[in-house]
């Protein structure tokens, strides 16, 4: 984009300085020329008025009574009758000439060396050019200032789209003075928060679901359970019909949620942890500078998780936001293989979520700070699309349990879940 604005912006100088520096240079060649030849044919009607005042008043030509006006290099001809007077030296070949007729039947010529008025006119065409080219650096200067101040917003809004797409709905503060990019910008904002409240919503949907329909069928499980025990043989053989069913409609179930949940992560890859974490770090590390307070890290290294980018980012955004607005001290943002995770800690050195309100801390709307209460809740649904888990460990710790990446996985084999996240 800034290659084709630079690009565009320097034909169009370009054309500019053709199309009006040659018109231009051919009009002060020209302006020069005239310049010289009119001060030729000025001073030549001086010399044609004197020698008709001296012819008419019966008087010999003398030439030297016009010397002063004939210029140094110049070479003064007058032709009366059938005579003829020179004085000057001669101005060589190709020289500029200009001749007046006197009103004594005579002319006055004068002719004047033409190098000097080429070189005048050499300078004024190199003066021209030398104007064209600072316009043309001013310009290109200009188009480069234009392009980087048009190209780096548009970067800036199209990494801002690929990250909502990859998942990460943070909201981005950054505004940049050009009306219809910062509409964008807000459109995404707006579109970013509509996707974390429609997951949201989708999860609980999806949980509520599956809690409604394990009920009711463990309930109706235990009813053909106790009708399979019936003396009766005909209802025990239809109650264990019945409850073979309801076992394998439960074991359907099971499996729609384990594709479910293969769905939301199927954009999950092996992920180098160590160096996401370095990177989240390194992003959030001036913010916590800025309020006096310090962010460690504590990682071991090349831990492979199966996670999404976007989403781990986003997720620690907000438990790394939630330290620094509510928690006190130093922050550490630490990492290391669990029982078959990666498990990732945020902590604080303050006295962490109070004991009432554990239980709701991750319950959409609820906030104990003044907050939305939106934030643990979207961290929550993001890990766990991609069968992670989140939770509350202490009142100060947050930890995050991220599937270890497979050896099929760091080969490419495609992934595919058999479990749901608990």
């Amino acid at each position: 984009m800034r290659k084709r604005l630079l690009q565009a912006t320097l034909l169009a100088v370009a054309l500019t300085a053709f199309v009006l520096g040659i018109p231009l240079v051919v009009s002060a060649l020209k302006l020069v020329e005239d310049i010289t030849r009119g001060d030729l044919s000025g001073r030549a009607q001086q010399i044609a008025t004197r020698l008709d005042e001296q012819v008419a008043a019966g008087e010999p030509i003398e030439l030297s009574n016009v010397r002063l006006v004939v210029p140094d290099d110049a070479r003064l001809t007058v032709r009366i009758s059938d005579r003829t007077y020179t004085y000057g030296t001669d101005p060589g070949e190709d020289p500029l000439v200009e001749t007046v007729s006197m009103v004594q039947s005579g002319t006055v010529r004068l002719a004047v060396p033409s190098s000097p008025v080429r070189t005048q006119q050499l300078q004024v065409a190199g003066g021209i050019s030398l104007l064209a080219v600072l316009s043309a650096a001013t310009g290109g200067f200009v188009a480069i200032v234009t392009a980087r101040r048009l190209a780096d917003p548009l970067r800036h809004v199209a990494d801002r789209a690929n990250r909502l797409g990859a998942g990460d709905f943070r909201p981005d503060p950054k505004r940049h003075g050009v009306p219809e990019l910062d509409r964008v910008a807000d459109a995404l904002d707006a579109s970013g928060a509509a996707l974390s409240q429609l997951m949201q919503r989708e999860r609980e949907l999806v949980g509520d679901v599956s809690h409604q329909l394990r009920s009711r069928l463990t309930a109706l499980q235990l009813r053909l359970e106790a009708l399979a025990e019936t003396e009766d043989e005909e209802t025990a053989e239809e109650a264990g019909a019945a409850l073979e069913q309801a076992e394998r409609l439960s074991g359907v179930l099971d499996d729609l949620l384990a594709a479910a949940t293969a769905a939301r992560a199927r954009d999950a890859e092996p992920l180098d942890v160590s160096a996401e974490l370095s990177g989240v770090a390194e992003e959030w590390r001036e913010q916590f500078r800025a309020q006096g307070r310090t962010l460690r890290l504590r990682i071991e290294k090349e831990l492979l998780a199966r996670a999404t980018p976007a989403r781990l980012r986003e997720a620690l955004g907000v438990l790394l936001d939630n330290a620094l607005r509510h928690g006190e001290g130093t922050v550490t943002l630490s990492a290391k293989y669990g029982s078959g995770t990666v498990l990732v800690q945020v902590a604080d050195s303050g006295g962490g979520v109070p004991e009432e309100l554990v239980p709701h801390v991750f319950t959409r709307g609820f906030s104990g700070g003044g907050s939305t209460g939106v934030g643990l809740a979207l961290a929550r649904a993001l890990i766990e699309a991609d069968s992670g888990r989140l939770e509350l460990s202490r009142p100060a710790t947050f930890e995050i349990y991220l599937p270890v990446a497979r050896a099929d996985d760091v080969l490419g084999v495609p992934w595919q879940t058999d479990s749901t996240p608990r």
